[in-house]
């Protein structure tokens, strides 16, 4: 009997090699493809639940990852900042108030919210008369020393359409005071004799109001649909953590290469240049994203914010109208990266054994954006077993969500 179940057993493990085998082969057939002849590619595959590297090609190969930066971005912010972070946007104000009238300035200090809408606007008003204002004469303050004053990331090109990374916007718009003053009008607060200018907020000023939103929130849109503003924002949190005031874009830089270090790979030659991706100065590898998403899962406090994060193959944002009717459809939750000749993938799927995995696709050098996502689609399906599935018959109802997460989770455990 015994003779028997040893016989099984290697019987099973011969046949999970073979079918592992298999898979490596497939897997090196796609990078025959006639597109690497004039393009390059860097890759990695970490099998989680067996603790070790399953496929890599090229991947310590230097490459500019596009949006998967953001990534890297997520991670570290997690990681030092928490997944309670909040991003603050605060209203003060000097003076006195009576009979109604504020006779001071009103302080407006930017915390680099990306979320700051009209909502919060009338927040702030409101906040005003219920502590009795009705006319304000005074100055109104714009405070923007929580970041140093560059409207743009370094290495981003000139002629894009890039986001200004202003620590006090409202609706993406460097147009706070003036919504800040209409609201009041709209409220019948009387203004008299009021000046704008730039300047700080005294520590002895008064509290009116603040309004925050979390990092969940942030990171959602900033995953989901490739927000470089908030991601923007999001590195400028980093870098402010270090408590100087202004934050420097170098003072994130310095956090990130720091948990690079704590990985066991500081030794490498990385270039971080922005917290979205959009620099051409960038330069990392598939090695250091699929450590870093390793990293993210061994440490459930992170992978719990950062994972329903993520784009969803055949789902939502930028995954929602690929991998359709695959294996991976609903199993790939991974964030994309496109930029001129790049075109990058990596996350996490399931296999088709069970295990977990994570993973990082760069494709650099590639001059139809299409070819890249063809060949990050094609991988993903082998990896998560290459069938059809007709997404029909399960109604999409099904959405993975968190609950999903926390299976994984488990299975990590």
């Amino acid at each position: 009997m015994k003779k028997y179940i040893l016989l099984l057993l290697i019987s099973c493990v011969s046949a999970v090699s073979k079918g592992q085998d298999s898979l490596r082969i497939r897997l090196d057939s796609l990078l025959c493809d006639p597109m690497f002849e004039t393009s390059q590619v860097g890759l990695m595959v970490y099998d989680l639940t067996a603790d070790s590297v399953y496929y890599q090609h090229n991947a310590r190969q230097l490459l500019r990852p596009a949006s998967t930066m953001k990534l890297i971005t997520a991670i570290t912010a997690l990681d030092q900042l928490g997944g309670s972070h909040q991003f603050r946007t605060q209203l003060y104000h000097t003076g006195n108030i009576s009979n109604g009238r504020l006779d001071g300035d009103i302080y407006c200090v930017g915390g680099f919210d990306p979320m700051v809408d009209m909502d919060d606007i009338k927040a702030f008003v409101q906040q005003l008369h219920q502590m009795g204002v009705d006319t304000l004469r005074g100055s109104i303050v714009t405070d923007c020393s929580f970041k140093e004053n560059l409207d743009y990331g370094e290495g981003w090109c000139w002629d894009d359409d890039n986001p200004r990374l202003k620590p006090l916007m409202v609706g993406r718009k460097d147009l706070f005071v003036n919504a800040l003053i209409d609201e009041m009008m709209n409220d019948s607060i009387v203004i008299e004799s009021i000046q704008q200018s730039d300047g700080r907020c005294p520590a002895n000023a008064t509290p009116i109001a603040t309004r925050s939103h979390t990092i969940d929130q942030v990171l959602v849109r900033m995953m989901k649909q490739s927000d470089n503003y908030y991601a923007e924002a999001l590195f400028y949190q980093i870098a402010a953590s270090t408590g100087h005031r202004p934050a420097k874009a170098s003072d994130a830089r310095n956090i990130v290469k720091q948990l690079i270090r704590k990985l066991g790979l500081g030794s490498q030659p990385y270039k971080i240049a922005d917290g979205s991706g959009l620099s051409l100065y960038n330069y990392v590898s598939a090695e250091l994203e699929t450590m870093l998403l390793r990293y993210a899962w061994l440490h459930g406090p992170i992978y719990d914010h950062l994972y329903p994060s993520l784009p969803i193959a055949g789902y939502d944002g930028t995954l929602e109208k690929r991998m359709n009717n695959t294996a991976a459809d609903g199993n790939v939750h991974a964030k994309t990266g496109t930029l001129t000749g790049i075109s990058s993938l990596a996350g996490y799927c399931e296999a088709e054994n069970g295990h977990q995995l994570c993973f990082s696709i760069i494709n650099q050098g590639i001059m139809r954006n299409a070819d890249g996502k063809a060949f990050q689609d094609r991988f993903c399906q082998l990896l998560c077993g290459d069938k059809e599935v007709d997404k029909a018959k399960e109604k999409k109802a099904t959405k993975p969500s968190a609950r999903s997460a926390q299976k994984r989770r488990g299975r990590r455990r």
